[in-house]
């Protein structure tokens, strides 16, 4: 008994690391669209610099679930849960990652003025906000309907990205370098998007053992 108290311990540690690594990736997002937005470096380099604490974060969860696995030897759904958290971690890592990547792309554009006002991007990042939040609740619930609805979210993210790359056609001639660049930032949502549908199918995994393919 004491053994398994000891084991849902560190299940619910395992929980509440993977919220915090959400929360963060969430604000990661938010953060370099809007230092993107006014080009504020500063803002930029904030959230470069804070991605340690998200690598900190999957590095303890790899840690205790590593320790589960060897002196727990579970099973079953038990096993689950430890797998699905490395899974997740390892999403929400890539994620802060890909944040990152947007921010650099301010530290890119230091001294320039926007070719256009940036009006798709902020919406795709709006709504793959949501996608982190609704994709961490599908599995801290273990909610398959709100799991699957990530296909649908992601599916409305591809358009924006689509519609995003063909307004920015037209800015190839004159302004080629940073045209390139709000293409890669929209790449980069459109990517956390993914990664969040990931979180989704990691949900249902645990939830029925198996896992479905929600990014076709």
């Amino acid at each position: 008994m004491i053994q398994r108290k000891e084991f849902d311990r560190n299940l619910e540690e395992l929980r509440q690391l993977l919220g915090q690594m959400g929360e963060h990736v969430e604000h990661a997002l938010q953060e370099s669209i809007q230092a993107l937005h006014s080009l504020d470096v500063s803002k930029a380099k904030e959230v470069i610099e804070r991605d340690l604490k998200l690598n900190r974060m999957e590095e303890q969860i790899m840690d205790i679930g590593a320790r589960l696995i060897v002196t727990q030897q579970p099973v079953a759904k038990d096993l689950r849960r430890i797998i699905v958290a490395f899974k997740i971690s390892s999403d929400l890592e890539r994620m802060g990652d890909l944040a990152v990547d947007i921010a650099k792309v301010t530290l890119r554009l230091e001294g320039q003025t926007l070719i256009k006002p940036l009006i798709d991007i902020p919406k795709m990042s709006e709504m793959v906000v949501l996608m982190i939040s609704e994709s961490l609740e599908s599995y801290l619930e273990e909610n398959t309907d709100l799991a699957y609805k990530m296909a649908k979210d992601d599916d409305e993210v591809d358009h924006l990205y689509s519609q995003m790359i063909r307004d920015l056609y037209s800015y190839m001639v004159e302004h080629p370098e940073q045209a390139m660049l709000l293409t890669l930032v929209g790449r980069y949502i459109e990517r956390i998007a993914d990664h969040a549908t990931n979180i989704g199918e990691s949900a249902v995994y645990l939830v029925t053992g198996h896992r479905p393919d929600l990014n076709q």
